[in-house]
């Protein structure tokens, strides 16, 4: 990466992957992508003449708090290149498993994203969540009588997305939604096509009950940089 400078960019990256059951066909494919990302990221960054002071990327797992052991599975945000080995070994070891119904807990995971450890370094900062399911996801709150769903969620999408305006203090975090961009490779079906009406969101659908869409990540990566 560059040398620091007043131009360059601070970018936090948080990669929410489903980790159900349903994705076996599809979860080495998600985390080949994931653990290229960073390489990808650079390139497309260096083409664009910008430049990346930092770059941390983070991983959530998420299943179904209403029947899987290990819901929710959160690193820390990794730097990188300096923490590469330590990400992928956190990619490599996510199994696609459990999940019982259709829907999942993949809101929470994006609530639990922009709860995170947000940088607040650099001129500019970007803070990027990245989404693949090939699933619905289930309404807020559906399983907030497990013992294992967290404290402190947001009651309905209307509060996670004045969470993602950063209208609502009840976040309680350093995310700031001009740096905000969300991507989302998810099927063609409720919530996600609701999320729509939200500023800086870009989803790759697929046909509704068809899994998850091809995940072209250079694409993705090309339609953020580009934002920036």
């Amino acid at each position: 990466m560059a040398g620091q400078g007043m131009g360059e960019y601070c970018v936090d990256i948080v990669m929410c992957i489903d980790a159900t059951g349903s994705m076996a066909p599809i979860i080495d494919e998600v985390k080949k992508n994931a653990i290229s990302f960073y390489e990808k990221f650079i390139e497309s960054m260096e083409e664009n003449d910008k430049e990346v002071e930092t770059l941390r990327i983070k991983v959530i797992a998420f299943r179904d708090y209403g029947c899987d052991s290990e819901p929710m599975i959160e690193s820390q945000f990794f730097t990188l290149p300096e923490g590469n080995d330590e990400f992928r070994a956190f990619v490599n070891g996510i199994e696609a498993k459990g999940g019982g119904d259709t829907p999942e807990n993949a809101l929470e995971a994006i609530a639990l994203a922009l709860k995170s450890d947000w940088t607040t370094g650099g001129a500019k900062r970007r803070h990027v969540i990245l989404v693949f399911s090939d699933a619905p996801a289930l309404p807020l709150g559906a399983r907030a009588s497990s013992s294992s769903y967290p404290s402190g969620m947001p009651a309905d999408i209307a509060q996670l997305g004045a969470w993602w305006e950063a209208t609502d203090q009840t976040l309680g975090s350093n995310y700031q939604a001009k740096a905000g961009r969300l991507v989302a490779f998810v099927p063609n079906a409720e919530p996600w096509t609701e999320l729509q009406a939200w500023n800086r969101y870009w989803p790759a659908f697929s046909p509704a009950g068809t899994g998850l869409p091809d995940v072209d990540i250079q694409s993705a990566i090309d339609l953020v940089v580009g934002s920036f």
